[in-house]
């Protein structure tokens, strides 16, 4: 008898649960950004910035998924297959989001916490939508 109590309430909080990560997915599907393209500026021989800008970005977590994606594009670009996030400053001026992130790229896997498997990335921003270089 307790082994199906517990299978009941284990059933009817899976399901609450699965209603709520529903309705979520739609909420974030209803506004997606305008992205309104790359600049890329070679700083040194591997150290790189990409000039994003988009329009009705959520926040600043769009501009530096954005950057990340145009980096990992550029490292594969150029034959490399990593890169290290160094730094991403974000500006808004009204329902427009600029951002500039600057990247080591690299053949080996960087140093770092902030690193990134260009290959891996880039089939990340393709899968959700997000234009590369």
């Amino acid at each position: 008898m307790l082994h199906r109590l517990t299978l009941a309430s284990l059933t009817a909080a899976f399901a609450a649960l699965s209603a709520c990560a529903q309705d979520q997915v739609v909420a974030q599907g209803d506004v997606s950004p305008v992205y309104q393209g790359i600049q890329t500026v070679l700083l040194e021989d591997d150290m790189v910035s990409f000039r994003v800008a988009l329009q009705g970005a959520q926040g600043r977590d769009e501009v530096e998924t954005y950057g990340r994606c145009a980096a990992a594009q550029y490292a594969l670009i150029r034959g490399f297959g990593f890169a290290r996030h160094v730094r991403t400053t974000v500006a808004q001026d009204g329902n427009t989001w600029r951002g500039d992130a600057v990247y080591l790229i690299s053949a080996a896997l960087p140093p770092g916490l902030r690193t990134i498997d260009a290959e891996v990335t880039v089939r990340d921003c393709g899968a959700l939508g997000i234009p590369t270089i």
